[in-house]
């Protein structure tokens, strides 16, 4: 018997595990927001239209999982936590800009 990750990997399509890592709720907006910076959890909650906490908060641990966000504690008080791209994320950006400019220009 095949499981679903024997399935996934015998597809041969590269680009399927990266559309399944920024496929989800929230979880574009979420890595878009943080090309600009690191993150805050309530400022999240403020610039992402019709979000909740349970949403944000399951897109951030996805992204944090698959390695393309960090998060870090900021020990200053008050004490809050940011999250910011990793390498990894870094190395996506040309992939995500690529992906913005093709929907921009097929409107």
């Amino acid at each position: 018997m095949t499981t679903q990750k024997d399935t996934d990997s015998a597809s041969g399509c590269p680009a399927e595990g990266l559309l399944k890592m920024l496929s989800g709720k929230f979880k574009p907006q979420v890595f878009r927001l943080a090309l600009d910076g690191p993150l805050r959890f309530n400022t999240l909650l403020r610039q992402i239209e019709g979000a909740n906490k349970q949403s944000v908060s399951v897109a951030l641990r996805e992204l944090e999982d698959f390695g393309l966000l960090e998060k870090k504690t900021i020990n200053l008080k008050p004490l809050h936590i940011e999250y910011s791209l990793t390498e990894k994320g870094e190395s996506l950006v040309p992939v995500f800009r690529q992906l913005e400019l093709f929907q921009n220009n097929n409107q």
